[in-house]
């Protein structure tokens, strides 16, 4: 950027009304490029740049680097953790530890609707046959719901991670919602090399799971080892042709961007 970020914020900050348009996260992308991320992290939250903000986090392999910066900011931004009762027990003493470890005060679970579970998934095993409706159920439908209240929500992906997250923006509008909320992915141009060092440098716990072999860790059913060198995301939902549980969906159907985008890297 040719301008500082804070003259710059102070000259071209958008309306940041209740909800945005696909012009407004363009405008955000060209707007913090070439900002670091620490810098993007407090116009969003602490000038209020995207409205009411949360972060979305499974408190998996990862979850430590993005919490920790949103911490130094604000340690009482909402995080919302979407409590499937398909987890790991070692995911769920990690999620306690690592809240009290960096003080996060708004840690929210949120859990599968009773009676949906009744009514589509007495048994608790349709992730064995139908691993899109068990993640609709346990995911998707509980993390919508909450969502509404917000304006804006930040996620942990990476473009390392997958193929099918190279070239997602920082800023993006959330296609799951017809009202235009914005999606931020402030770690998505971080490689595996910074993320190892920023939790060495900042002393941080890691999810035990990754010591064993799960560097993509979700719900235990449908998360397998990964072998040295396979894509990091290779060992969830195995077997099937899913890469994502349905809370992240790709821009377009091909998961190319929509005009005007740019990818972040």
């Amino acid at each position: 950027m040719n301008k500082p970020v804070a003259e710059f914020r102070a000259v071209d900050r958008i309306d940041t009304g209740p909800r945005f348009s696909e012009q407004d996260a363009i405008r955000l992308n060209r707007m913090f490029r070439g900002s670091s991320t620490q810098e993007m992290l407090e116009a969003v939250i602490r000038d209020g740049l995207a409205g009411d903000v949360a972060v979305v986090s499974s408190f998996g392999a990862e979850s430590a680097v993005l919490l920790h910066l949103i911490a130094t900011v604000d340690p009482s931004v909402p995080v919302l953790f979407l409590e499937t009762g398909k987890h790991f027990p070692e995911t769920l003493q990690y999620r306690a530890d690592l809240a009290a470890r960096l003080g996060l005060t708004g840690v929210r679970d949120l859990t599968p609707d009773p009676a949906d579970l009744a009514a589509r998934d007495e048994s608790g095993l349709r992730w064995s046959y139908d691993p899109d409706g068990c993640c609709e159920l346990r995911k998707v439908k509980p993390l919508a719901k909450v969502l509404a209240d917000f304006d804006a929500s930040f996620t942990g992906r990476k473009a390392f991670q997958s193929s099918t997250r190279a070239n997602l923006p920082r800023f993006e509008i959330d296609t799951s919602d017809a009202q235009g909320r914005l999606k931020i992915n402030p770690l998505i141009d971080w490689d595996a090399g910074q993320i190892e060092a920023y939790m060495i440098q900042h002393d941080l716990p890691r999810n035990p799971l990754v010591a064993q072999g799960f560097p993509s860790i979700g719900c235990s059913p449908c998360t397998h080892k990964v072998a040295p060198g396979e894509d990091p995301r290779s060992g969830r939902w195995k077997g099937w042709d899913k890469t994502e549980c349905g809370i992240h969906t790709p821009l377009t159907e091909d998961g190319e961007l929509p005009p005007g985008y740019e990818p972040f890297l």
